[in-house]
């Protein structure tokens, strides 16, 4: 019998200062409810020149994206498929696609080296094929399922892989041939270096589709595949525009950010260079039908957190449509600084932003000065939120603005939020170093009124993350919109620990970096009475919540570590064991 725990929780700051409250619910088995019977077949078919999908007997191209904004905007703008990275809420991605009128590709979520997890050890693999297998056989009959990914980057981003991983992939792919014929498997790599595709090749015959992330070499990405000895069909499966390690630094090692206006060329070039008329794709799945703080708090998303479209929704529309929409969104024509980009602490800069309504409608621009951490990654882990400096915005008058910098040393970005009146924005930034100033302070939480809650119901802004994962950390499974039974609210956080034996920690945070032993160190500084209200599953293992409130959001310099230093205002730590 598989073992594990699982609760659900929800943090709450209440109107008593220094009170925290961790609101839990009794957790249900990950993903929902079990989808009714009436799986339409896709098959993947083999045809003169290359391959095609098959969905009910009829030819299947996949427009799709990837990401949690409005999918009936998806459906709405020509897309008709989603693609999901993990399966702890499939039942209720599912009923969410089926309603829109869209496909769903269903990830299913395979450990990371990175993150703890060793294919050489039989117990894990054979835990993590469990898991897969309930999986499929829950979801293989949903009448909008449209292929099984089994993964996603787990292959590192090395010159070699791992034989042992892939061999577990081709054992996950033969059972959910076995338990679902049909549907097909896919499993998705990081671009094409390396032995990765001779690997795929090698030892895994039952993946039907290759999936392929792929920023700034998607434009050339079906030519490469075939190069490196590519003849499975594929899916591009995350595109747009540059990744960020794909950029050329500027001067003081920031990566300068194309504006939305300038990343809808790069959707539109990798669309019609690499997947429309290409024998061997079947499709593709955009990234990021939504709003993520990945490098920048706009890098990726083609959505703002308000719900404002960017340009790359609207170029993405024209080619799966052939329609340009009614009313386009906002163009930014040039973002430029009065000066140079490296000035001393409390300067004065001044910025001008050259934007324009293809409709003539009027348009309103905000501006907002942020933090940088100028420390980019690749693998789309969960980031913090930066802190941003809304006191620092002097002289904003519309088109032109004069900010007054912190005085602290360090890399900072400069924004212009535009909008339309209709639902449409455009946004571009400026790196600007602070190369001489005061070392800077402790990172404190946004001012608030009371209730501040740490998490809740859409918040889409969260100061708070899951970080500092040790242990078997790739066995902790965290659904952050878990509807099952919440105390309080619509959702609450679900945390899983799926695997039989070892044991696994993470903590949720506000800090400048993953808090590591930064969290148990806090320990000893002054912290307020939690309350904590949870419901665990019955089982062998044991789990325990720690909870710390920083009262008066106090400087916790003195719990630094290194030179990198980190600060918290409150830490909430699971613990299985």
């Amino acid at each position: 019998m598989k073992k594990y725990v699982s609760f659900a929780i929800c943090i709450a700051v209440g109107a008593m200062i220094g009170v925290a409250q961790i609101i839990g619910c009794a957790a249900e088995p990950s993903g929902g409810v079990s989808q009714p019977i009436g799986a339409v077949p896709v098959k993947v078919v083999k045809t003169q020149n290359g391959y095609q999908l098959l969905r009910g007997g009829k030819p299947y191209f996949v427009k799709g994206a990837g990401g949690g904004e409005s999918w009936s905007l998806l459906s709405q703008y020509g897309g008709n498929s989603v693609r999901t990275w993990g399966a702890d809420t499939l039942g209720k991605d599912l009923e969410n696609a089926q309603s829109n009128g869209l496909t769903l590709t269903a990830g299913i979520w395979l450990g990371h080296k990175e993150h703890g997890f060793n294919y050489s050890d039989p117990n894990a693999v054979r835990n993590q094929f469990d898991s897969a297998q309930s999986t499929v056989e829950r979801y293989k009959n949903s009448p909008n399922l449209l292929i099984w990914a089994l993964g996603n980057e787990m292959e590192g981003y090395g010159p070699t892989t791992d034989p042992n991983m892939w061999k577990a992939v081709e054992d996950l792919a033969r059972m959910a041939h076995r338990v679902d014929p049909n549907h097909p498997t896919m499993t998705v790599i990081a671009e094409l270096g390396g032995n990765k595709i001779s690997s795929i090749n090698k030892y895994c015959p039952d993946i039907d589709i290759i999936g392929i992330n792929s920023y700034a070499g998607a434009q050339s990405i079906a030519q490469r595949y075939q190069a490196a000895g590519g003849i499975k069909p594929f899916i591009v499966t995350e595109y747009g525009p540059p990744g960020v390690w794909e950029m050329k630094m500027n001067s003081w090692g920031a990566a300068p950010e194309p504006t939305s206006t300038q990343k809808a060329d790069w959707y539109v070039k990798a669309y019609t260079s690499s997947i429309a008329n290409q024998p061997l794709c079947v499709g593709s799945y955009v990234f990021a039908w939504g709003y993520k703080q990945e490098a920048t708090a706009t890098w990726y998303g083609m959505f703002l957190p308000d719900g404002s479209r960017l340009a790359p929704v609207d170029a993405m529309s024209k080619v799966w449509t052939g329609k340009t929409p009614q009313r386009p969104v906002p163009v930014i024509n040039s973002l430029t600084l009065a000066g140079p980009d490296s000035v001393s602490g409390g300067a004065a800069v001044e910025a001008d932003a050259a934007v324009q309504s293809p409709t003539g409608d009027p348009l309103k621009i905000d501006w907002k000065l942020v933090s940088d951490p100028a420390s980019y990654h690749v693998g789309g882990d969960v980031e913090a939120t930066p802190q941003e400096y809304p006191d620092a915005i002097a002289s904003p008058t519309g088109s032109h603005v004069k900010v007054v910098m912190p005085k602290y040393k360090g890399a900072y970005r400069l924004f212009a939020y535009v909008h339309d009146q209709h639902g449409g924005a455009a946004v571009g930034n400026i790196p600007i170093l602070i190369a001489q100033g005061d070392v800077a302070g402790p990172v404190l939480a946004k001012k608030a009124t009371l209730p501040l809650v740490l998490y809740g119901d859409n918040v889409v802004d969260a100061p708070y993350i899951a970080s500092g994962w040790m242990g078997n950390a790739g066995a902790i499974k965290m659904d952050p919109q878990c509807a099952s039974n919440p105390h309080d609210g619509k959702t609450c956080i679900q945390v899983d620990y799926t695997a039989g034996d070892s044991w696994g920690r993470s903590s949720v945070a506000k800090s400048r970096q993953r808090l590591g032993r930064c969290s148990r160190r806090i320990r000893s500084s002054r912290s307020e009475k939690a309350y904590v209200l949870g419901a665990r599953r019955p089982g062998r293992r044991k789990s325990v919540v720690f909870v710390w409130f920083n009262q008066g959001r106090q400087d916790l310099s003195r719990h630094r570590l290194g030179k990198t230093g980190c600060s918290a205002d409150v830490v909430m730590e699971a613990v299985f064991y």
